[in-house]
């Protein structure tokens, strides 16, 4: 998901607020930067440029930053990061190229470390990708290392887990052979840090695959051996994570006219979310048309599309199907008979704001109702994302994430695989709540 969900796994590993003085924590901020130099080149340039616009907690400069060097990005997410972990001292700079940088930071929060890469793009301008990871306690740098030993094991077990269950047997043939032919050419022998490499062969899959959702991802600390159920203290932890950010549900409002608004930014399970999102449909089942913002969403569990679909519609709907590769099944997707509280349901007007960043969930949410004509889309063409993903272990600190499924509508028989969500009215997002609520306004006007 070019690199849509990584900064979103790293804010739920670096948790917990803390408060203090915000004089006294820019004062050593200050000292601490001093104390590291950051390169002078072009990706050591733009990386200060993002740390001094987060370190400052002002999001009209994070907006500024994004704008400018990352617009696949959200400003509006990017704050949620920012406020869990209190902003990052500077811990050290472990290598730098032109345009690359490899680096540690420390949270203000708690302390806690993180490991970071940033890589620009060819002209030196733009972000090609940037990923940080919280490290586990009492890691340090040199448990991203890795050799050329594990960088086999990791291409040919990747190889392995998507000729298996990729959902195009013919596109994982491909991939494989040509990050392959890669690894004998010796392309990857310069490459020791692990998190780097992760990142790398994410590039070199999509670059083949075009596939969003692929991506191989690294961890400092050893993963699990296999599947295994989620302890009760994993689940509380969850809980309390998810509470802390609302379960992703950042507004709910009546605007003038009786038009509601909400803007949520991902679909959470509604095992822990469903009381969450309920709540907020509960709230706008009165108004007369319905504004939802999935301008900063980037998807997450179909169940919770579905559960939050239902509520707008009186009968019941057939959304969406997904078919797996692996098992060749298909699992029917429709609106839930009951639901709690009151629906808005299948009359009243909705219109749907989409920005090149809505992704996976947040498409199929918006396509579900453009093709089911229960919605007006309104914005910019969406990120293109509709395979859904499960994790396969390669070992003990990679993981590559399959995209083993695909989404198959029932009326248009296809989905928005690497095309994106049309909207039905093109604006720049910036303008797209504006523009619904014009269309509200004259729709339910009396």
């Amino acid at each position: 998901m070019h690199r849509r969900a990584v900064r979103s796994l790293s804010a739920v590993a670096l948790i917990s607020i803390a408060s203090f003085d915000v004089s006294l924590a820019r004062a050593q901020a200050a000292a601490q930067q001093g104390a590291v130099t950051i390169p002078d080149t072009p990706a050591g340039r733009v990386f200060r440029a993002w740390l001094d616009a987060f370190d400052s907690g002002d999001s009209s400069k994070l907006d500024a930053y994004y704008k400018k060097y990352q617009p696949s990005q959200s400003a509006a997410n990017e704050m949620n990061f920012r406020r869990t972990t209190n902003g990052f001292d500077m811990v050290s700079i472990e290598k730098s190229e032109p345009l690359h940088l490899e680096y540690v930071v420390k949270e203000r929060a708690r302390g806690v470390s993180a490991f970071g890469v940033f890589d620009m793009n060819a002209d030196g301008n733009t972000v090609k990708s940037a990923t940080l990871l919280a490290m586990p306690p009492n890691a340090t740098a040199a448990d991203f290392r890795i050799d050329g030993a594990e960088r086999t094991r990791v291409v040919l077990g990747a190889i392995s887990s998507l000729s298996e269950y990729y959902v195009f047997p013919d596109v994982a043939t491909k991939m494989g052979d040509t990050v392959q032919a890669r690894l004998k050419r010796g392309e990857y022998d310069s490459m020791t840090n692990g998190l780097a490499f992760a990142s790398r062969l994410t590039d070199d899959f999509q670059s083949v695959s075009h596939d969003k959702h692929l991506r191989v991802n690294f961890s400092a600390g050893r993963l699990p051996d296999g599947p295994r159920a989620p302890t009760s203290d994993m689940l509380a932890q969850q809980r309390r994570q998810m509470e802390r950010v609302n379960c992703g549900f950042v507004k709910v409002e009546q605007l003038p006219g009786n038009i509601g608004y909400l803007k949520f930014n991902m679909f959470a399970s509604p095992d822990m979310c469903g009381a969450t999102a309920s709540a907020a449909m509960n709230f706008l089942a009165n108004t007369d048309a319905l504004i939802v913002d999935m301008r900063d969403n980037g998807g997450g569990d179909p169940n919770m599309v579905r559960y939050v679909s239902s509520y707008l519609f009186s009968t019941r709907t057939h959304l969406n199907d997904l078919w797996n590769r692996k098992s060749g099944q298909t699992e029917e997707f429709w609106t839930l008979d009951t639901l709690p509280g009151k629906r808005f349901g299948g009359e009243k007007p909705v219109y749907v704001l989409t920005s090149s960043r809505t992704f996976s969930g947040a498409e199929e949410f918006s396509y579900n109702l453009k093709m089911l004509k229960r919605a007006t889309i309104i914005g910019e063409t969406t990120g293109g994302g509709a395979h859904p993903v499960a994790g396969r272990r390669i070992d003990d600190h990679f993981i590559i994430g399959v995209p083993g499924a695909r989404a198959i509508n029932p009326i248009s028989k296809t989905n928005w695989e690497g095309v994106g969500v049309e909207p039905d009215v093109r604006v720049a997002a910036s303008d797209a709540l504006t523009t619904a609520q014009k269309m509200a306004t004259e729709k339910v006007k009396p």
